[in-house]
């Protein structure tokens, strides 16, 4: 800009030509900036054993740099990142970029032979990716075994600078995470249910940003306090990372604006409770419009599931006033009235408010690739039903599905090396776009369909195929919400709904116009939801339930994603630090 500057004050005849320079010197220079914008974040994460104390007791907890939760990431859309995974627990371990879509770069997404081998102890590895037009809240997990339940944080993707929000810019933001506590070794708690057969023990505690709360024993000194200015509007980035359930969350007197999902705005709306299932993110704004004084914010369970044992407790963070002169309040903060546990009609209520701000003119309209996934719960029959490994329902061993094909994790290679090195065995692309054998999905089912086969089936699609999935619960065990994530993508929420999914009747009340975008969703208990993206990610991209019991099951599959032409719509080369198995 000085040059500029100098040009324009020497006279000259030529000040046309210095002026079309000058012009272009502007353009070369914004156009530069609009990359320098971006920014590298470089992170190590060291992944280790510390102590941690909740209800009273000091357990070894694997954490990320000694935090529980591990450290939240701020970035820009944009903006690239480079983290060094440092595995110092006893534990094999990987790491999940939940919500990123990791474009060409299924390398950097996670899950455990799935996309890489796990990081051994002692070993490291490196994720780089870059966010590519993605704003919002996201977080990051461990994705092996049941590590998640300490590993996790937020991923906060802010608009590129000079970007705003698409809503009133808040004056504060706070990160909420939602989360579940064992007074136990998570991994003991895995161990045990994969040796009986049963379902695995309840969790002790949920927490808010690691902290049980006021109602349970030796907590309320390290409640969490999240303090506010009377009148001003704050944002809350809500995320939950539990293991198991689904929540309801609610700010007591307080109205939460709904502003975005998943990382993807949606069409503002006003409610006092949101249920947020695992995996699943949601952006509130809340005004600080009450009498000044300290407002409990709380989360307890939304349960699905008929007669199945789950935590029963409530966990609290705290909003207070700034109040000034005052020292304190002189009463205790007030609780929010939450839903009951059962109540569906809330949970769908909420979930039918949520709607896309900009997904018109996005949705795919004709589909080159129609699935229909059953999914739910199964059971194994035992040759010995009174053996100790066979502890589940009548003498038998629980499991899960997908089109009655319970998934098989592959132990030598990860299913992305696998099929990058052209190594036969580890797994087949004839997974059945529609289950093998139909039945009344929500009706009275046939014991004899309870038990699924085993296999590591994936489902082939070509690169750039607009996909349709309807997800459709079944009765076998239980109806059940499941919060279904893939990696890799987002897709158009087009329609939901109670009962068997009716291909002749259902789709002309599809919502083509607004639907939200989101990178996971609840089949609706004893029903169905259809969603709808083009599949322009190659690569392989787990697709499973969230509640890590069902994965464990092996209520998952995977979706394969071939090349398509040229570099651009191909996979990366794989790094050269990539684990081995």
């Amino acid at each position: 800009m000085e040059i500029l500057r100098n040009q324009r004050a020497k006279p000259s005849s030529s000040s046309s030509r210095f002026g079309l320079l000058g012009l272009l010197a502007v353009f070369i220079f914004g156009f530069l900036a609009s990359f320098s914008a971006a920014e590298v974040h470089y992170h190590e994460f060291v992944i280790e054993a510390k102590p941690v104390k909740r209800l009273c007791r000091t357990h070894s907890t694997i954490t990320v740099n000694g935090q529980f939760p591990g450290p939240t990431l701020e970035v820009r859309n944009g903006d690239t990142l480079v983290i060094k995974a440092i595995n110092r627990a006893q534990y094999n371990i990987s790491l999940h970029w939940h919500g990123v879509r990791q474009l060409r770069n299924p390398w950097a997404d996670g899950p455990e032979y799935v996309t890489q081998c796990p990081i051994q102890p002692g070993a490291t590895y490196t994720y780089r990716y870059t966010i590519q037009n993605q704003e919002g809240t996201l977080w990051w997990h461990a994705h092996s075994r049941w590590l998640r339940a300490t590993v996790y944080g937020a991923l906060i993707i802010r608009p590129k600078m000079g970007s705003p929000y698409p809503f009133p810019t808040p004056k504060r933001e706070f990160p909420i995470i939602l989360g579940e506590w064992w007074d136990r070794n998570p991994q003991d708690v895995r161990k045990l249910a994969l040796y009986t057969g049963a379902a695995p023990n309840s969790s002790d505690a949920y927490t808010i940003n690691g902290q049980p709360g006021d109602l349970y024993r030796c907590s309320n000194k390290e409640t969490m306090k999240f303090q506010v200015n009377s009148g001003e509007t704050i944002l809350l980035r809500v995320i939950n990372a539990a293991m198991n359930q689904e929540l309801f969350f609610a700010v007591a007197n307080h109205k939460l604006t709904v502003v975005e999902a998943d990382a993807s705005y949606t069409k503002p709306f006003t409610t006092s409770v949101i249920m947020v299932g695992p995996g699943q993110t949601t952006n509130v704004l809340l005004t600080a419009d009450q009498t000044p004084g300290r407002y409990y914010m709380a989360a307890r369970a939304y349960q699905t599931a008929q007669n199945a044992a789950f935590d029963n407790t409530t966990t609290t963070a705290i909003l207070e006033y700034k109040n000034g002169k005052q020292k304190s309040f002189p009463s205790a903060p007030v609780l929010p009235q939450l839903p009951a546990f059962n109540d569906t009609n809330t949970a769908r209520a909420f979930i039918s408010q949520v709607k896309g701000l900009k997904s018109k003119g996005k949705v795919p309209t004709k589909i080159d690739k129609s699935l229909f996934f059953t999914v739910g719960l199964g059971l194994i029959n035992c040759t010995n039903p009174n053996s100790p490994r066979c502890q589940g329902p009548n003498g038998t061993r629980f499991t899960a599905s997908i089109n009655n094909i319970s998934f098989v994790f592959p132990r030598r290679n990860s299913l992305m090396q696998a099929y990058l090195q052209g190594q036969q065995g580890v797994f087949t692309t004839d997974f059945p776009s529609s289950p093998l054998v139909k039945f009344d999905y929500t009706g009275n089912v046939s014991r004899g369909l309870w038990q699924p086969v085993h296999g590591t089936k994936l489902v082939k699609l070509k690169y750039g195929a607009n996909v349709q999935i309807v997800l459709q619960d079944t009765s076998i065990v239980t109806t059940e919400e499941h919060p279904m994530h893939i990696h890799g993508y987002n897709f158009y929420v087009v329609g939901m709904g109670t009962g068997n999914f009716n291909p002749a009747k259902d789709p002309a009340n599809f919502n083509l116009i607004d639907p939200p975008h989101r990178n996971t969703i609840g089949t609706p208990p004893g029903g169905w939801v259809a969603i709808r993206f083009v599949a322009d990610n190659p690569g392989i991209w787990l697709l499973h339930c969230h509640i890590d019991s069902h994965l464990t099951w092996g209520l998952a599959t995977a979706l394969l994603v071939e090349n398509g032409v040229g570099t651009l719509q191909s996979v990366q080369s794989p790094p050269l630090d990539l684990p081995r198995c």
